[in-house]
């Protein structure tokens, strides 16, 4: 039997989780109030803070990682992947943590926790499909400017793990469909998926796509300008990672507290929540056209696919694309920990990280 420690940072969460070969034995999300998160100048400098409350949650509940066999941790943004398993070594999580993939967010802490943890109590340490996954056509890196190509940041982990069930649900295999995945949560991420590759996704950290409960989405160039935030370019980095969205426009990330303001008819909160899910509509058209009309299904997944209003609103309006199916909440800690234990067996391929981008540019 392996056990496997799991650790999965995110904006606003830390989950962590110990399996006993696939058996999930043990699990606690743990909470960060985001006006403590605040007062961290980066998100490198939560590192500490995040490993005491972890060692704190494991004392209090009496688990004990001596021995354990492997650590499993959520990849950041590194130099960009192939999707797959991949060993942890000390150039993965320099690069990690100096963002050499360009997005400051909260995963890129999962490796570094994933060290430390690994020099107390021991095993291999694993991460699986991190947010800089490229699998992206040549057509999908395109801009209008001249040797300048889209970046990319996405919920791959989870994406990848829903579509590998909805396949293994209708009795094939991921690279055998072609589907529209929609993560949806404090961060959307919206995906064409075709024959086991995700050619085309907005990054979801880069001010791109949809606006969430706590990200800018797509805004135009021109309009940043006049709105003077190029100016800003701290503040506007932080808007696209934590402070823009709901939490602009409403003050707050809380689905609940929206919903609840909706209800007491706030239109402002109305406005503000049913644009969001207007734009998630759009994307899912946009990866739609991706796929030249042929998506089998759409996957909704992610925290927010839990509200009513959020699934009949893209039934009504995306329904006609594929049929629509459903997955609350996500699977990245059974997809962390079944890539672990997959390497730890030889039943799936480790690689190691080179350092070197998918993509740095077209030869021609």
């Amino acid at each position: 039997m392996y056990r496997i420690f799991v650790i999965n940072p995110g904006s606003t969460s830390t989950k962590v989780a110990l399996f006993e070969d696939a058996a999930n034995v043990w699990e606690k999300k743990i909470f960060h109030d985001s006006g403590e998160l605040a007062g961290f100048g980066s998100v490198n400098d939560q590192l500490d803070y995040r490993y005491d409350i972890i060692c704190r949650t494991l004392e209090e509940d009496g688990i004990d990682l001596e021995g354990v066999d492997a650590i499993a941790c959520r990849g950041g943004s590194s130099c960009t992947v192939r999707s797959g398993v991949y060993r942890v070594d000390e150039k993965l999580i320099e690069d990690t943590r100096n963002a050499a993939g360009g997005a400051e967010h909260a995963s890129m802490l999962g490796v570094q926790l994933g060290e430390m943890f690994r020099r107390r109590f021991g095993g291999q340490l694993f991460t699986r499909d991190p947010i800089v996954v490229d699998e992206y056509s040549d057509l999908a890196r395109m801009t209008g400017i001249k040797g300048l190509y889209r970046s990319l940041s996405s919920h791959a982990l989870n994406q990848k793990a829903v579509a590998r069930r909805y396949a293994s649900e209708t009795g094939r295999r991921y690279e055998d469909v072609d589907l529209i995945v929609a993560h949806i949560d404090g961060g959307i991420t919206i995906a064409a998926h075709r024959h086991g590759r995700m050619t085309d996704c907005n990054s979801g950290a880069g001010g791109d796509g949809p606006y969430t409960p706590s990200r800018i989405g797509s805004t135009g160039v021109a309009d940043l300008v006049r709105s003077g935030l190029l100016d800003d370019p701290e503040k506007l980095w932080h808007m696209c990672n934590t402070g823009g969205g709901l939490t602009d426009l409403l003050g707050t990330n809380d689905a609940d507290q929206v919903l609840r303001r909706i209800e007491e008819g706030d239109a402002e909160a109305g406005r503000a929540w049913n644009g969001m899910l207007y734009q998630i509509c759009k994307q899912i058209g946009a990866m739609a056209a991706v796929l030249e009309g042929k998506a089998e299904a759409i996957l909704l997944t992610g925290g927010l696919v839990r509200y009513d209003s959020v699934v009949s609103q893209i039934r009504r309006r995306c329904g006609w694309i594929a049929p629509i199916h459903v997955y609350p909440g996500e699977a990245e800690m059974e997809a962390l920990a079944d890539g672990a234990l997959g390497a730890l067996r030889g039943d799936i391929e480790a690689m190691d990280y080179t350092g070197i981008p998918v993509f740095s540019g077209f030869d021609d």
